[in-house]
Order: structure tokens, then sequence, then C-alpha cells
């Protein structure tokens, strides 16, 4: 059984990233590990589950049909892992975290560390995405819990922990890098950059509030490509200041006239069904920054 598990690890993971590289990498395993793991599924069922090809992986058909069971059943194990780590207490099992990329880069670290003082046994697995998929994994079972802008879209339960201001972000040498507030019909006045993905953020919200309609050119969930972008001059964005701390990049940061903000919070698809460790995890957000 506990094998069998593996393989639909496997196959999830590889899934996934669309690599059997990369599932190797996230599950301790060998490349050919991951392949041979996955071989033996599509031998016993005597069913193609992927596609292979020079540029990765891809669902077939009947993997597609199939995937969603493979989910299933591997969030049903964490659970009954979880269940494990708690009669066997703190010291010991994994917490897996949701996250978008500021909070993975400036909030985490520093709870790991102090975490880790006091609990060195537990693991931690992170896994980076946008607010949909970081719900999505909520729900599955994928991870125990996620940072996300609140409110949710889906029914999840939530903590608030702090406002995050979204502000201006320009080149040093901007005409108006001298004004205390960035006014909001200058947005407007040369290419922006728009860090969305998918569906609306609460950047597209301020200009909805404000009536604005910005010359978007270049439109991306990476942080740190819009601001590479808006030091070489190419344009202007708007950035939460969470991702603006110890950057590298010669911009500068202006708060906004009509002042905005993203409410962080932490989610759970049902707080008291968390292991030990994880409940006790949360507790370390005063550790953050």
């Amino acid at each position: 059984m506990e094998m069998n598990i593996s393989k639909y690890f496997a196959f999830i993971k590889t899934v996934e990233h669309g690599s059997f590289t990369k599932a190797a990498e996230i599950l301790n395993y060998s490349q050919s590990g991951i392949s041979r793991m996955i071989n033996d599924l599509e031998n016993e069922w005597g069913i193609a589950l992927l596609e292979r090809s020079k540029g990765g992986v891809k669902l077939t058909s009947d993997g597609m049909k199939l995937l969603p069971y493979a989910q299933s059943l591997c969030a049903e194990y964490d659970r009954f892992q979880r269940q494990v780590d708690n009669i066997k207490g703190i010291d010991s099992g994994i917490i897996r975290i949701g996250a978008f990329s500021s909070v993975a880069t400036h909030w985490l670290p520093n709870m790991i560390k102090k975490f880790r003082e006091d609990h060195p046994n537990i693991e931690y697995e992170i896994l980076l995405g946008d607010y949909a998929e970081t719900e999505k994994n909520i729900q599955t079972g994928r991870v125990d819990m996620g940072f996300l802008s609140l409110p949710t879209k889906e029914p999840l339960e939530t903590e608030f922990i702090e406002n995050d201001e979204l502000a201006a972000v320009i080149p040093n040498e901007h005409p108006l890098a001298s004004l205390d507030k960035f006014p909001m019909d200058a947005l407007c006045h040369e290419p922006f950059m728009l860090l969305e993905k998918g569906e609306k953020t609460e950047i597209s919200k301020i200009f909805e509030t404000n009536g604005l309609k910005p010359n978007i050119c270049f439109t991306t969930w990476d942080d740190y490509a819009i601001m590479s972008m808006v030091e070489k001059g190419l344009g202007i964005s708007i950035l939460p200041r969470l991702i603006l701390k110890r950057i590298p990049y010669k911009i500068m940061a202006k708060s906004l006239e009509n002042p905005a903000y993203r409410k962080i919070g932490i989610a759970f698809q049902n707080r008291s069904e968390l292991s030990i460790a994880a409940k006790k995890f949360i507790e370390y957000l005063a550790y953050r920054n």
C-alpha cells in the first residue's frame, strides 16, 4: 500500500509540474524512479496516463479522468498521516503551506527559522501559486494552510494578518520621483506593467474604483520581472510593499494619492482538523518580520 501511494504522488506531482525531473526533486526520488513508478501504474491499469515529449509531459484523456481520484486518495492519505503525527506529538511530521511569492520570500523564512529552533524535527513543503491556485490547494487538502488575499472566493476558514499597502513603482529617475504621493491620473500616462494572472486582483480594482484606464503593455504574476522592467524604463507599475523589501533594483515605491491595500490572511479548510504541528506553526506568525 505504501508503495502504491508513492506511485500516486509521483503521478500527481509530474502532472502538476509537467516534468519527471521536477517531480523527482520535490519527492526526493531520481528522475528514473519517478518515470518507473508511473510506468508501473500504466502497466498495472493497462492505460496510458501521460503523453511524453521533449517539451515535457501532459495528461492523456484517460489520465485526465483518473487524476481527480488519485488526488482525492492522496489527500485522504495526508489526512491519515496528520492523525498519526498528532498521536506521535508535535516533534515529528510535515507542514504543507501554500503561499504567494512575497510571503514565501519575506515571512516564511523567519517563521520557519524560529519554529525550527523550538521543533527541529518538523519538515516543510512550500507550494507557490497565485490566490486561486492556493485556494484550490487548500480545498483539495494539497496544503494544510495557505496565505491569501482576503476575502477568499471559496468558503474557507480565514484569519486576518495585516494590511499590505499597494504602491506605485517607478524608476529612480522618473519625473515624478520627488512627489510624496503618486497622482492617480499619472498611472495612465505611460506604459503600465500589471501584476495579475488569470483573474482580476486588487491592482485592477484600483483602476476600476478610480475610473481609470491604464495603458497595460505587460501582464505577469512575476513581481521581480516587473521590477526589472520598471528599472529599465519600460513603464511603471503598482506592487505590494511586502515584495518591495530588500530589492536589488534601482526603483522607488510611492504611496498612491488614493491609498490602497490588500488584506493578507491565512486560510484553512478546517482549522480543527490541522495537525498539532500545523496549529502550533500558526502561532509563529508573530515572527514573520
